[in-house]
């Protein structure tokens, strides 16, 4: 299918997008000593009087009156405004000691260098504008059905856009790169009809999505009894809506039907039921033969029983071939009353539709992705398709990128990545690995800079509670000055969650981290508690300054992934796009792209 000639949003140029990169670049470079700061060590490297000048309580103040910005930049301007706001921003920091001096320019610079204000998105609503065209959309099924409110707010969110794309290009299997336990993949599936593979790396939540597609196949009955009550009241309100229209259209609709049933030219005419209460009929639709498995599902004139069979089959179809079985005697078994009895004319029609329908399947498959995978020794009837990946973790986003751009027969690509601190950065080690590729930088500006964040800078969005971090802290010094340990291969994890008490907190630490908790006397551990809890509010601020550029370093990433992209010759169109609303979806930006 050739591509529609509908045009693409304006995308940001690869100079304004290398320019939004260096300078947030800058700002970000200035801040790295406090961005790679651990709290852990908050109290044994005295971090506070290294990094920052102000007091405590005049940085937590500084963070609370900071506003928004007086002059926020214009979409799309590309982050092009007067190079001394850098310089401004940047007398935040002593240019000897690197201390924070400045917290109000400080947060106001991680404001200016958002993605929401350097003004290098696209709208999602321009994106959705120019993709969807003569789309038909979707069958109506509601995700919040089998998801919480969360994955469904971006399920909903991204598989419209996705079947937005996939339709602009012409293609209908999708690929879900760290598919999960399927929650995207099958609704792209049923609410879409595409076909989807879903791949992740874990075989138990490959597992998981064939067991919640069992359970989905389970109670099938419970979404039938709700469509058909949802139906019903639909027929109601609109019945009520248009009393005299429906009567007129009654008698004008019932000639008609006495005339098609005794003539039918050809199998482009479809005799559909629409349920008024004041009479029944049927009415007749034309629809084209290329569309209508999806007319089928779609149309708002169908009975409630075909309107319910289809909504039952679609679910359906989200599960694994060797589980769905044959839905014919089903589908056929409704008794039909004596206006539908001309739509036994049209069953080699609705047998073709309802294979079409059929062989639209979500398939899990468990296999590890790197940068290096052949999609066809996974995929056997790989043909065109898109690339998506919902929340795909740590270097899976880049590797995502790295295949699109070079497999022919990816079409498209969206992208949203999350879990940052488990990025791979090529200059993090100094061990050198010719062969690896690498989560970051991507970019060849970055890559020639010798960038790197560290994982405590990509750690900076866990904004964890202040008595966990100020336990922790004090942890540290007990081990350090009590075992001499200042390095170990174990963790804590997450002891805080269980401990009654700060006592029970370290005496669960200490045998997690296989030292000796016997040395330590009770009162011994509350004299360190004593010692350090007048210092709390520092490592409060100090955590506060830390989550404030975490923004900033979601900016550096994901401009670097744009960038990569911007620098391949075979891209067509490549954005970052706002998909979910932030307070429901903190990752909430998508990175897209189009070959020509």
């Amino acid at each position: 299918m050739s591509r529609p000639s509908r045009a693409l949003p304006a995308q940001l140029p690869p100079a304004a997008a290398a320019r939004a990169l260096r300078r947030a670049a800058r700002f970000v470079g200035l801040a790295l000593p406090l961005c790679r700061a651990h709290t852990v060590e908050f109290f044994t490297r005295g971090l506070w009087e290294r990094l920052v000048a102000p007091r405590p309580d005049a940085v937590l103040e500084a963070l609370r009156a900071a506003g928004p910005l007086a002059r926020p930049l214009a979409a799309g301007s590309g982050a092009a405004a007067a190079p001394c706001d850098d310089d401004i921003f940047s007398s935040a920091f002593c240019e000897n000691s690197e201390k924070l001096i400045n917290v109000h320019l400080f947060a106001l610079a991680a404001k200016y260098y958002s993605l929401s204000n350097l003004g290098v998105c696209t709208p999602l609503e321009d994106v959705l504008e120019a993709l969807k065209g003569d789309s038909e959309g979707a069958t109506g099924i509601k995700p919040d059905e089998f998801m919480n409110n969360k994955k469904s707010h971006e399920v909903q969110v991204m598989s419209e856009l996705v079947d937005s794309i996939a339709n602009y290009c012409g293609i209908k299997q999708v690929i879900d790169i760290g598919s999960g336990k399927g929650y995207l993949s099958s609704f792209l599936s049923m609410q879409y009809n595409l076909k989807v593979y879903g791949i992740d790396s874990s075989s138990s939540n490959t597992n998981g999505a064939h067991e919640r597609n069992r359970k989905l196949k389970k109670h099938w009955r419970a979404y039938q009894s709700r469509g058909k009550e949802n139906l019903k009241s639909q027929h109601l309100e609109k019945a009520n809506d248009r009393p005299v229209e429906s009567e007129i259209n009654c008698k004008t609709i019932n000639k008609e039907l006495l005339h098609n049933a005794n003539s039918l030219p050809n199998q482009d005419q479809v005799i559909i039921q629409d349920l008024v209460p004041s009479c029944g009929f049927t009415e007749t639709a034309t629809l084209e033969t290329n569309t209508e498995a999806e007319a089928d599902l779609m149309t708002g004139t169908q009975s409630h029983e075909t309107k319910l069979s289809d909504e039952v089959l679609a679910i359906l179809n989200v599960l694994p071939a060797d589980a769905v079985e044959d839905f014919s005697s089903s589908h056929n078994c409704v008794e039909l009353c004596e206006e539908e009895k001309v739509q036994r004319k049209m069953t080699s029609l609705q047998t073709k539709a309802r294979k079409s329908s059929e062989s639209n399947l979500y398939f899990p498959l468990t296999s590890c992705i790197t940068a290096e995978t052949e999609l066809s020794d996974i995929i056997t009837d790989l043909e065109d398709c898109m690339m998506v990946g919902l929340h795909t973790c740590g270097d899976l986003a880049a590797n995502t990128l790295r295949i699109f751009t070079a497999k022919p027969e990816i079409k498209a690509v969206c992208s949203v990545g999350c879990c940052y601190h488990l990025l791979s950065e090529e200059f993090e080690n100094q061990e050198e690995c010719h062969d690896q590729v690498w989560g970051f930088p991507m970019c060849q500006y970055l890559k020639d800079k010798g960038w790197c964040c560290g994982r405590n800078a990509r750690m900076s969005a866990c904004l964890l509670p202040t008595e966990s971090l100020f336990y922790r802290a004090v942890l540290q010094v007990i081990i350090e000055e009590i075992y001499g340990v200042t390095k170990s291969d174990r963790h804590v994890g997450k002891t805080f969650s269980k401990s009654s008490s700060f006592v029970d907190y370290v005496r669960r630490s200490l045998k997690k981290l296989e030292l000796d908790d016997s040395k330590l006397l009770d009162s011994c551990i509350m004299d360190y508690y004593e010692k350090y809890k007048h210092r709390m509010n520092e490592l409060e601020a100090f955590n506060m300054l830390k989550v404030v550029l975490a923004p900033c370093i979601e900016v550096l990433i994901l401009l670097d992934r744009l960038c990569y992209l911007k620098e391949q010759e075979n891209i067509a169109w490549s954005g970052l796009v706002k998909l979910f609303d932030p307070v429901k979806s903190p990752r909430c930006y998508a990175v897209i792209a189009l070959k020509n």
